[in-house]
């Protein structure tokens, strides 16, 4: 999901649900293929479980910083609007 304006503004009522169920499917996915594949490979390669170790820590730590990413950007996105309103109540006060 691309980062930008449209995509940070505020959620429809029960569309935040929706988006953190899909992205708990993500990660959940993401993480079983990347076990899935290193399993696969220590099996073929007869190191086991040094693949599966690797790879798993490899999904989950790759969503964990998307995660992190995203949410400061959202934050980021959310400040700005704050401090803009502040800014244009203060102008229409004096």
């Amino acid at each position: 999901m691309k980062l930008s304006p449209q995509n940070l503004r505020a959620p429809k009522p029960g569309s935040e649900s929706d988006e953190s169920f899909g992205r708990g499917m993500d990660i959940a996915l993401t993480v079983a293929v990347f076990f899935g594949i290193g399993f696969g490979l220590d099996r073929w390669l007869g190191t086991t479980p040094w693949f599966m170790i690797g790879l798993t820590l490899l999904a989950v730590i790759g969503f964990f910083l998307s995660l992190k990413y995203r949410y400061e950007a959202r934050m980021e996105h959310l400040e700005a609007e704050r401090a803009a309103r502040a800014a244009a109540g203060g102008k229409a006060t004096r």
